[in-house]
């Protein structure tokens, strides 16, 4: 029995008028995000000298395709943050010298946060790895279970207006930021 089922056991002893089911999925969710993101994920970025906001920007410069570059706007669109926080991220990135920011030649006034050639070598080795680390994750799942909890997962993001996985999902979502 899991820490959810536990929970679950004690509130049907406690209000048995109660349904709490959703406690156990949604109990589950919480907890296998909190497990991979401290066990396996932030470890991982860590070698690499990042935090996992910092690998977001990074991946998601790479994978806009070349010039690698995008507007400040599209970066916390795409990263569903403050544009404030976003600004941190960026001058954090910047220091390090993973990503400069450029004049924008659509915009005047603007700026594009663009992929530095260390920036791109370092994207480039930590997406492997990252890739490699999920799919240590998810090998408890079979590629039937890992298709399925995906679909799900898409159908309850679309569900709670997070994103449409009717049409594409998160990748839509990035293209039209």
């Amino acid at each position: 029995m899991d820490r959810a089922e536990h929970a679950l056991a004690q509130w049907r002893a406690e209000r048995p008028d109660l349904d709490a089911t959703s406690m156990v999925v949604m109990g589950r969710l919480q907890e296998a995000a909190l497990v991979i993101a401290r066990d396996r994920l932030n470890p991982l970025f860590a070698r690499y000298g990042m935090q996992p906001g910092e690998f977001d920007v990074l991946a998601t410069l790479r994978r806009s395709g070349a010039p690698f570059a995008l507007t400040p706007t599209a970066l916390y669109d795409a990263l569903m943050m403050s544009s404030g926080g976003m600004t941190a991220r960026i001058d954090r990135l910047q220091k390090a010298g993973w990503v400069e920011r450029r004049p924008n030649p659509a915009d005047g006034r603007g700026t594009l946060v663009a992929l530095t050639d260390a920036g791109r070598a370092l994207i480039d080795e930590a997406v492997v790895a990252h890739i490699d680390n999920q799919r240590a994750v998810l090998a408890v799942l079979s590629a039937a279970e890992q298709a399925q909890l995906s679909e799900l997962l898409g159908k309850l993001l679309a569900g709670i207006g997070r994103c449409d996985a009717g049409r594409g999902g998160w990748d839509v979502a990035l293209k039209n930021a």
